[in-house]
């Protein structure tokens, strides 16, 4: 449904488009998946068993929204903008729309003195950095617009009443500008699909096939948030999170009229908050972990110590549920989705330190979306294709970058900034991307000057004091990270294949020891997503299996394509 976000105004043109032939009314700048969304259309891609997907990561990694626009096939409505005129149709399972030619498309390639991958806080602070020494810098993205997860920002189709923004939206204007007037090239809606050396990769987008021939490589691509397969996940209505924030801070739309959020970590929390004060009605936040203030003492303490704005504006969310009457439910989470073609009703229970729910808790809300939330994993996909040295974080079983203080990796000329490398919050990402921007200055040979050395020694303290509190804030969140817990053999763990529980159970048992060999008895981490959804169950159940701890090369291989590309577009490439 359509909301109100405070300082964020109404465009003034509407698009029609139809839906399955139904007409659907968009407003200019919209995502396809937020006009359909805002009138109630969230079954798009079909599945083998009749049934529909629908939107679920938001940011082109899952691809469970894929539509036919104007019988062109595999368009994510997520990361698609409405035109007037539009037919779309759900994306076929078995007889995918035939693709019209495409045509030549016209290679470009470029040679900028450093290439930036990924237009978030990292990233835009390393690149703005470096352009403000005189340096050649070429931003890419693939979303329509800088800003990165962290910093999502409307369609400029939107009128602006700056005044009335939150801190976030400013903050992420006010360094988009930056970037801007250093001189920074922006190349939006391009995706990477191949790394094959540091000064050569691949992309699409924009009318092109791109060859990149960077110098200085300075990889800031993020990450996705971590699944957990639940009974009932794949329901259209279901959704990660960041999502159902990316909706509403990007389109003014919510993801229901009555919404549900479970996970862990501080995310759920601000984006019930959100949904809230856009007025829509929150029936619940369950939370894995015990928040109970007085268990918590001691991280609350060295939260406030450290950055006492991040913790006030904490409160605040938390102060809004509670006038709101919206219940967090400590130590729970959403175990059931029920539902015939979409989601309606969940069934939360209370957990057991292992992660397991605990007989004779449960509770059952009607809902029309869910919004999960499991933390994050690092989108290393480049780095790992490049060959740069990683290791598994034993704390969270996430792969995470080896990489100097400044972010340099065993590639001498390939950074790695923000949580691309290690999850660590946007703050912490920012002043990384400083310290990178500032390296390679230096590492050109254009010494440093007096204004980049102030920017440096801030940013150090800045970097320190934000670690502390990020070390604080796992504390405060820390709890045994779910993988299977909660779903049954007929679970699907592999949403792309549609692979059960019991069949990965089974092939584990079967002789099977590592995610490679599962993945070619069974096809988990085949498909569109490429394992980015399915890897920490199957991870998981192969260290079970193996009894063994995870390593750098325990899980799926990256492959070329990096993304899902069509055959078609990859044949006649000078690779």
């Amino acid at each position: 449904m359509r909301v109100s976000v405070p300082g964020v105004g109404q465009p003034d043109s509407r698009v029609d488009l139809t839906f399955e032939g139904r007409p659907v009314k968009g407003w200019a700048g919209d995502t396809l998946a937020a006009a359909l969304i805002a009138v109630g259309e969230s079954g798009l891609r079909e599945t083998f068993d009749g049934g529909r997907r629908g939107v679920f990561c938001g940011m082109g990694a899952c691809h469970e929204c894929s539509v036919v626009v104007d019988g062109r096939p595999g368009k994510l409505a997520c990361m698609t903008g409405v035109d007037s005129g539009s037919v779309v149709e759900p994306q076929p399972a078995l007889s995918p729309a035939p693709q019209p030619p495409r045509g030549e498309r016209p290679k470009q390639e470029i040679a900028p003195t450093v290439l930036v991958v990924g237009g978030g806080p990292a990233g835009l602070s390393a690149a703005a950095v470096i352009a403000e020494s005189g340096v050649d810098v070429t931003l890419i993205d693939e979303r329509s617009k800088p800003g990165g997860q962290f910093y999502k920002q409307p369609s400029p189709e939107r009128p602006i009443d700056e005044h009335r923004l939150d801190k976030q939206f400013r903050a992420g204007r006010n360094l988009i500008e930056r970037a801007q007037k250093a001189g920074v090239r922006f190349l939006n809606n391009i995706t990477i699909w191949g790394a094959f050396a540091p000064d050569r990769l691949t992309a699409q987008g924009a009318g092109y096939d791109w060859v990149l021939r960077p110098s200085r490589l300075i990889l800031a691509t993020g990450a996705y948030e971590r699944s957990v397969p639940i009974p009932g996940w794949t329901l259209p209505g279901v959704m990660m999170t960041g999502a159902a924030q990316t909706l509403l801070r990007s389109g003014s739309v919510s993801p229901g009229r009555r919404v549900m959020l479970s996970g862990n970590g501080p995310l759920n929390m601000q984006v019930a908050a959100e949904l809230v004060g856009a007025g829509v009605e929150v029936v619940a936040l369950a939370e894995q972990t015990d928040l109970r203030w007085w268990r918590n003492l001691g991280a609350g303490a060295g939260m406030f110590a450290n950055a006492p704005e991040l913790v006030a504006k904490g409160f605040s969310y938390r102060t809004t549920l509670t006038r709101a009457g919206v219940p967090v439910l400590d130590r729970s989470s959403v175990i059931e989705i029920r539902g015939e073609k979409q989601v309606e009703e969940v069934v939360t229970a209370r957990l057991d330190d292992s992660g397991h729910p605990r007989a004779g808790t449960d509770r059952e809300f009607q809902v029309d979306a869910v919004c999960l939330g499991y933390g994050f994993v690092p989108a290393n996909e480049i780095s790992r294709a490049l060959g740069c040295d990683h290791r598994v974080d034993q704390e969270t079983g996430n792969l995470v970058t080896v990489r100097s203080p400044t972010g340099r990796t065993s590639i001498n000329t390939v950074w790695v900034v923000g949580d691309a490398g290690r999850i660590s919050g946007a703050y912490t990402a920012a002043a990384l991307g400083i310290l990178a921007g500032a390296e390679v200055v230096d590492d050109l040979g254009l010494g440093s000057s007096e204004s980049l050395a102030e920017q440096v020694s801030r940013s150090r303290r800045s970097l320190r004091r934000h670690r502390r509190f990020q070390d604080h804030l796992r504390s405060l969140y820390q709890t045994k990270p779910l993988t299977t817990q909660l779903a049954r053999d007929s679970t699907l763990v592999c949403r792309c294949e549609s692979v059960p529980l019991g069949e990965l159970r089974q092939a584990f048992g079967g002789g099977a020891a590592t995610a490679g060999a599962v993945k070619r008895l069974t096809r988990a981490g085949m498909g569109m997503c490429q394992g980015r959804y399915c890897s920490p169950s199957v991870l998981a159940l192969a260290a079970e299996s193996a009894e063994t701890p995870l390593g750098e090369y325990s899980g799926f291989a990256p492959q070329t394509p990096l993304r899902p590309m069509a055959i078609a577009d990859l044949i006649g490439d000078d690779l």
